[in-house]
């Protein structure tokens, strides 16, 4: 892993479709093309994070949580999305093969 790279994407609702950010340069992509009239102090917070987290003043975890505060406080924070029922493990004991 990077040490840029989030250890878990945020996902982000991003007009009709769902956007993975997954590492600082993601997050800057993402900051660079917000909208200047709904920028505020919690963008401001979640930007410099990312920038200290880049500059190695602390950890990506630490900016993708910022990150994802700011997500959260647009309303536009995607919850990651529930396993689909072939990808759980099943507890039939038989192989996999639920009966």
């Amino acid at each position: 892993m990077s040490d840029r790279t989030f250890d878990r994407p945020v996902l982000v609702k991003n007009g009709q479709f769902v956007q993975e950010i997954g590492c600082l340069e993601d997050a800057f992509d993402f900051f660079d093309e917000w909208p200047r009239e709904r920028r505020g102090p919690i963008f401001d917070t979640a930007y410099r994070a990312c920038q200290r987290a880049y500059d190695g003043q602390i950890s990506p975890s630490i900016a993708r949580d910022a990150f994802a505060g700011f997500a959260r406080s647009a309303k536009i924070l995607q919850e990651s999305l529930a396993p689909l029922p072939w990808m759980a493990s099943s507890k039939s004991g038989r192989g996999g093969v639920a009966v």
